[in-house]
């Protein structure tokens, strides 16, 4: 019976030996293995044997949300740390609530166990007070339009001021600025005025743009108006030119024509005086006359060459007879030698009135 008894507590003693000695560590965490309260290793990830009564993980306190927690496995991978907002003053002497948010990194869990006594709460603390050092040397402008500048200063501070924790910090972000009310209430008049002083600086330089525009188009449109009513001048001038030509080559050729036509017909002078006699009752037609002066030398002639024609034509018939005839009536004219006789009449008065010009004036309409 006390063989049995012994045995059973030889087993409970293998199994609480087996159940508390062997461990199994996820994949990137660790654990921190004491052995008789002195660090011994650092147990990686997979399984681990323990001796039992000897060798015990060390537990870390690590924050989780609002709350700290304790765990013997150490996390190796990048963490996330937010903080709530903190007051702070710019070296403008603003007052602002900041918010920033941490990432890091346990490079070495022993350090990080034994270098600080709570590695989350002196993170938190070293962040809150280096965010106030950094921002009280900058402006208001400086802090709201330098994040990135901000951030690069504030992480080079907690990266060298962890470094000897076993920890690297990676990241550091503000995540938000609030500036009192005041503050952005002027801020937002601050901008609305700055948006509409560029507003009226582009409606200026659109205005100025349109105005030499339309300058370089009436311009442009004053020169092409100008060449097309130089061609145009220049089209009416040629087109009168050629017209004018082409009227003296007609009236060139017409007198050729009619000189040929002469030569070639040979005219007598009675022919061109009773040409001459026509072309003068044609020239006295109409309302209006202008008489001007000439030399009726060759008028008459003419009309003296046509008096001798009809005085050879009429000879034979004024003639006396030898013995009474019976009286017989004078045979008719001709219509040539009346229309002969007309022409002559009518040059002998145009050509014994004086040298003068008469003009009628313009009936009242």
């Amino acid at each position: 019976m006390g063989l049995t008894i012994v045995l059973l507590f030889l087993a409970a003693a293998v199994v609480f030996g087996i159940v508390t000695g062997v461990r199994i560590v996820p994949q990137a965490k660790v654990m921190v293995v004491e052995r008789l309260g002195k660090f011994h290793r650092v147990a990686s990830s997979g399984l681990n044997i323990l001796i039992p009564f000897m060798d015990s993980p060390r537990a870390m306190e690590m924050r989780a949300g609002n709350r700290f927690t304790r765990n013997t496995l150490v996390d190796l991978r990048e963490q996330v740390m937010g903080f709530e907002t903190v007051q702070v003053i710019t070296h403008d002497n603003v007052n602002m609530e900041v918010g920033s948010v941490i990432y890091y990194q346990i490079v070495d869990p022993g350090r990080a166990l034994y270098q600080v006594e709570n590695l989350a709460l002196a993170i938190e603390q070293l962040t809150m007070t280096n965010l106030r050092n950094v921002m009280g040397g900058l402006t208001l402008d400086q802090t709201l339009t330098s994040r990135e500048t901000v951030n690069t200063k504030l992480r080079m501070v907690l990266d060298e001021a962890t470094e000897k924790w076993g920890v690297k910090v990676t990241r550091v972000e503000l995540r938000e600025i609030e500036p009192p009310q005041a503050i952005k209430s002027a801020m937002a008049k601050q901008m609305t005025a700055e948006r509409e002083r560029r507003a009226e600086v582009t409606k200026a330089e659109g205005d100025k743009a349109a105005a030499i525009l339309q300058a370089e188009g009436e311009k442009i449109s004053r020169i092409l108006r100008a060449e097309a009513e130089r061609d145009a001048e220049i089209a009416r001038a040629e087109g009168h030119k050629r017209a004018v030509m082409l009227e003296a080559e007609g009236k060139a050729e017409a007198t050729r024509l009619t000189f040929e036509a002469i030569h070639t017909g040979r005219a007598t002078p009675e022919v061109l005086a009773l040409r001459y006699l026509e072309t003068l009752q044609e020239l006295g037609k109409g309302d209006n006359k202008m008489f001007v002066p000439y030399e009726a030398t060759a008028a008459l002639g003419s009309i003296a060459t046509l008096k001798e024609v009809f005085a050879k034509d009429d000879a034979p018939a004024a003639a006396p007879q030898p013995q009474p005839q019976p009286q017989l009536r004078a045979p008719a004219p001709s219509a040539a030698a009346l229309s002969a006789q007309a022409l002559a009449r009518n040059a002998a008065a145009s050509a014994t009135l004086p040298a003068t010009r008469r003009v009628q004036p313009p009936s009242d309409e």
